[in-house]
């Protein structure tokens, strides 16, 4: 039977921490689901379809030299039921840090008790990655600064083309 992952974030924007989480969990997986989440009380910086297409053509790549099988959805709810309505018996969660894991071990065992058939299984960040959060890349980004040590490519080109219109 095909061991399915499902590896949760808001992923705004996409970064090469989050690239690096899925560059080792699509080693331990036959499917990676990479679930966006949508919280109403959060305004992102980019809609859901857009971090669905920049997660599509950055990960992409790395899932199919891995011969992993990729998908995507969007969850507004608990992560265990993302987990379940996907198939997933794992969840993949990134730890930069002792704060990460402390916070982390807390929402383990939370969806444990919840969904006992749900595995979280934590993968340690390269050291080139630890710094990287999604919210200082935002915050640089806003700026002007250049944040293209800490995601790919195509995500500074999309910053800056967000950021340009809000200066406008």
């Amino acid at each position: 039977m095909p061991r399915t992952a499902l590896y949760a974030g808001s992923f705004d924007p996409v970064t090469n921490g989050h690239l690096d989480v899925v560059r080792h969990a699509v080693r331990l997986c036959d499917r990676l689901v990479l679930a966006i989440g949508l919280h109403p009380g959060k305004a992102p910086l980019f809609s859901a379809d857009e971090r669905l297409e920049l997660l599509r053509k950055t990960c992409a790549p790395i899932a199919s030299k891995a011969h992993c099988k990729l998908s995507y959805v969007t969850f507004s709810g608990l992560v265990v039921d993302a987990a379940h309505e996907a198939n997933a018996g794992v969840l993949v969660r990134g730890l930069r840090d002792g704060t990460d894991l402390d916070y982390e071990m807390q929402m383990a065992g939370m969806n444990e008790a919840m969904a006992p058939d749900v595995q979280t299984i934590f993968l340690p960040a390269s050291p080139l990655s630890r710094p990287i959060t999604a919210t200082l890349v935002r915050q640089i980004a806003s700026m002007g600064g250049d944040v293209s040590s800490f995601v790919p490519p195509l995500v500074v080109a999309h910053l800056k083309k967000k950021f340009a219109r809000s200066r406008r």
